[in-house]
């Protein structure tokens, strides 16, 4: 299968988590015989952290500096399936040119769906939904489940909204070696986002503050001046994806915290929590509906409402064996190539062609129709 996808990023990790899962996807999709295009904008904040310089496997780098529709209608030209992703700075016209095109499927992949969906209860315009929504594709992905789904086909006109989870690549995400500079009790690595900022308050530094002989981490892009620093926090501005498994290692204990309108809405895993399963760190969670679909709590992970239930667990004497059952639960379940194949097995499902048919002979362009 050929694909094309216009995204966010793939070349740098800093500030998204978008490139992490693409990373990993794109290498179980090569490893199972597809091939990728990638269309990324070349964006200065991105080129300054780029740590990666070619997609996994050989697949096809598209880094642009001004949209160029002759040459992704090239690239469509001989693709089986495209999809364009949530936050993709030229989304709308990317959707505009899978309109006219031959392409068999036409799919959108929304991995923030919580956030477009409360933008749009806010009467807040989504930079990369066109004015018919996501009616122009065939297919809508969901990086989150539960009502979400319901949600994107009945108030975004999505003609078909499935799950694909977030995941985790074994081959980047896997135990590491414990080093000084990394120590800590307890770790968090995240993006700042200011409606995460409670949550963390609770879970992170107020457990700090009640443990100043301890040490505590964070790493992460974007974290403002006045960012509530302690003596005993050590801050990493950004952590490249190879260093994840070392930092991970170098923790008794790592945290995730969800953003609010995920952690409200649910069924929206964050793929830090694969990775650090995979790391082989125990893991402490804030609670949201749908965490007991990918892990099982007290068993593969600990999930905390408030600071005494993280200083617990930090406590706990059993947090190697619920790692163990993590890691093993994320390698059966949730790993890059079970998504890569979850992908596949959608996108035959709805009117990808059998092998050696090629785009050209689809079904003739679907034009758009006036707003």
């Amino acid at each position: 299968m050929r694909l094309v996808i216009f995204g966010l990023s793939v070349t740098s990790s800093w500030g998204n988590g978008h490139a992490a899962l693409w990373r990993g996807l794109i290498r179980a999709l090569h490893d199972a015989g597809h091939h990728v295009t990638f269309f990324e904008r070349d964006v200065p904040y991105y080129a300054a952290h780029r740590d990666l310089a070619a997609l996994p496997g050989g697949g096809t780098l598209a880094l642009y500096r001004d949209w160029d529709p002759a040459r992704a209608r090239s690239a469509l030209a001989n693709a089986d399936a495209a999809i364009v992703t949530s936050y993709c700075p030229d989304a709308i016209a990317a959707t505009a040119l899978l309109e006219d095109s031959r392409i068999p499927v036409r799919a959108f992949y929304d991995l923030d769906t919580p956030v477009t969906l409360a933008a749009l209860e806010r009467g807040e315009p989504v930079p990369y939904l066109g004015p018919d929504r996501l009616a122009p594709f065939d297919l809508v992905l969901s990086y989150t489940g539960g009502p979400a789904l319901a949600a994107l086909e009945d108030r975004l006109a999505a003609a078909r909204a499935l799950p694909l989870y977030g995941s985790a690549d074994p081959a980047t995400h896997r135990p590491g070696q414990a080093r000084p500079r990394y120590e800590a009790a307890l770790s968090y690595i995240g993006t700042y986002a200011p409606d995460r900022q409670p949550a963390l308050d609770t879970l992170l530094l107020e457990p700090a503050r009640r443990c100043p002989n301890r040490r505590f981490a964070i790493a992460g892009a974007q974290y403002p001046p006045d960012f509530p620093w302690l003596d005993n926090l050590y801050f990493l501005q950004h952590l490249p994806l190879a260093e994840h498994p070392d930092f991970y290692a170098s923790s008794r204990l790592t945290l995730n915290v969800t953003r609010a309108a995920m952690a409200s809405m649910g069924w929206c895993p964050s793929g830090r929590l694969f990775e650090a399963a995979l790391c082989g760190v125990p893991i402490v969670s804030d609670i949201w509906p749908g965490i007991e679909h990918f892990f099982e709590p007290d068993k593969e992970i600990r999930l905390a409402q408030s600071a005494k239930d993280v200083l617990e667990t930090l406590n706990a004497t059993n947090l190697g064996a619920q790692a163990r059952r993590a890691r093993e639960r994320v390698l059966d379940c949730h790993t890059a190539r079970h998504r890569a194949n979850e992908l596949i097995t959608i996108l035959e499902r709805h009117g990808v062609p059998a092998a050696g048919c090629r785009a050209g002979s689809a079904s003739p362009a679907r034009r758009r129709q006036p707003a």
